[in-house]
């Protein structure tokens, strides 16, 4: 074993040896004056010419193993690079979701949870866990039926099989408390999908009413909802086949639709908005706000936008919801006493891009009130675009013919969002939150900033950066040179009829 390894060793020096040996032999017979056979001088150099052309395989085998050998070392370094990027990326993101995650668990007016398959919870909020009067390590790993009173559990347990199919599961129930006064809970449990489609767990969303002292007891509760849904939908089915409805069913369960459609009819949204503002002080500019919509249970209980768009988008509501926000602000803007220096920015959904009536809509609320077109700017996300490239070209041409202003958001620095102004001329360039927030740390980030500004510069496009929470960012903006800019450290998010109450926070 041992001979057998020393002579792999030496194998490869082999061919070499014998070539210097041969080469060196020919040399000494060449000087030498002994006469030796003609065959012999030809074998020899036969053992020469053999000796380098295996010496040179050896090398460029050699070199090839190297080669080889060389871009794996180079490719295992640029992965490494890069899991060390990923991983200090994953840090930092991990610590700004901390922060902002602290945020929703104590200001998040809905009791929120997240269950896995196996029924444990995973995450709760703060609202959730003085709703059950429970402390943390009551909650964080337990089973549903471990924390959750009888009732409560009995209520939403065969909810909870709903849910795991994949279903979005609401209701609501009524809930005596501790000092017998009633309060009605809005129920949401929305599934988790992981890529492949499977259910990885699942969200319940709890928003409670408090009634009145002679409010409705539960089976009149129910009585009244279903006689409400009753008659909605007979207007509906009356309106949309022109007939009579009284030979349908006399009873129908509460259908979510219609409680949505009741909602936008019965103005049960709220306006809420956020500031948008040159970054440079003294700049003579318009102000913008960005429209922010609340859906009231009462008063003083609204529920954000997440626990309600959901089932907007499911049941195909959004053009009418959009469209009641875009009447809304332009009666705003129809009042004498707005600013002529303010517009408003408008969310527009994928929905909403697709439906053609919609353009023709604005264009009659715009002429009706005699509103100046520029006032509106709507809003459109880059995926969007990607997903309904054709509607969306259509719609952005007719709202500019109009005179109304286009912002495209989320825009990366990346080809996508790039090729995106091939097809569409949009008036601003709302960048992405997550590189802005990161401009400070990531040099990369700052980089990409500063690339966007100066091809939007060059297209004479506005630029808005968004979630713009320090006074440091929004000093770096101005530095940059970026239009305007959104986020806590320019305002927060009011209703819209304090606008003329909110204060200016720039440098």
């Amino acid at each position: 074993m041992y001979i057998h390894s020393k002579i792999n060793t030496i194998k490869p020096f082999l061919p070499t040896a014998v070539t210097m040996v041969v080469a060196g032999l020919l040399i000494a017979l060449d000087y030498s004056m002994l006469s030796i056979e003609p065959h012999i001088i030809v074998g020899l150099w036969v053992i020469l010419v053999t000796a380098i052309l295996i010496t040179i395989i050896q090398i460029v085998h050699a070199e090839k193993i190297f080669s080889i050998q060389f871009a794996q070392l180079t490719a295992q370094k640029e992965r490494l690079a890069n899991e060390i990027k990923y991983r200090i990326w994953a840090e930092k993101t991990s610590s700004e979701n901390k922060a902002k995650l602290q945020i929703v668990d104590e200001n998040f007016p809905v009791m929120l949870a997240y269950f896995n398959p196996e029924q444990q919870c995973r995450y709760h909020n703060r609202a959730f866990r003085q709703w059950f009067g429970l402390r943390s390590e009551q909650i964080e790993n337990r089973f549903l039926h471990e924390f959750l009173s009888g009732s409560f559990y009995t209520h939403i347990k065969h909810e909870v099989g709903r849910v795991l199919s994949g279903e979005t599961v609401q209701g609501q129930q009524i809930q005596k408390l501790i000092n017998q006064s009633a309060c009605l809970v809005t129920a949401h449990l929305i599934p988790h999908f992981d890529s492949g489609g499977k259910v990885i767990g699942f969200y319940t969303l709890y928003t409670p009413r408090f009634m009145k002292k002679d409010g409705l007891s539960l089976e009149s509760f129910k009585e009244k909802s279903v006689s409400e849904n009753e008659q909605s939908w007979k207007r509906k089915l009356t309106q949309h086949s022109g007939g009579d409805a009284t030979h349908q069913p006399a009873r129908v369960s509460i259908d979510s639709s219609s409680r949505i459609i009741l909602a936008i009819e019965q103005e049960e949204f709220r306006l809420f908005c956020q500031r948008i503002l040159p970054v440079k002080p003294g700049q003579n500019a318009t102000t913008y706000y960005e429209i922010l919509i609340r859906m009231a249970e009462e008063e003083s209980n609204l529920i954000p936008p997440g626990a309600f768009l959901p089932l907007v988008e499911k049941h195909n509501l959004m053009p009418r919801l959009d469209g009641w926000v875009v009447k809304k602000i332009i009666q705003y803007l129809s009042k004498k006493n707005v600013s002529t220096e303010i517009s408003f920015c408008i969310n527009l959904s994928n929905s909403t891009l697709k439906d053609p009536a919609f353009a023709d809509h604005v264009q009659d609320l715009l002429k009706n009130a005699k509103v100046p077109p520029d006032k509106l700017c709507f809003e459109i996300e880059a995926f969007d675009v990607i997903a309904n490239l054709q509607n969306t070209v259509l719609f952005v041409k007719k709202m500019q013919q109009l005179g109304c202003l286009v912002s495209l958001c989320s825009f990366n620095h990346d080809r996508t969002s790039f090729d995106l102004l091939k097809h569409i001329r949009a008036d601003f360039l709302k960048i992405d939150g997550s590189i802005v927030c990161n401009i400070l740390r990531d040099a990369e980030d700052l980089k990409k900033i500063e690339n966007i500004n100066k091809f939007a510069r060059a297209l004479k496009i506005g630029t808005i950066g968004e979630l713009v929470e320090t006074q440091a960012i929004l000093e770096k903006l101005a530095e940059i040179g970026i239009d305007y800019a959104q986020g806590f450290a320019v305002g927060q998010p009011h209703p819209i009829e304090t606008i003329s109450r909110s204060t200016i926070n720039l440098p």
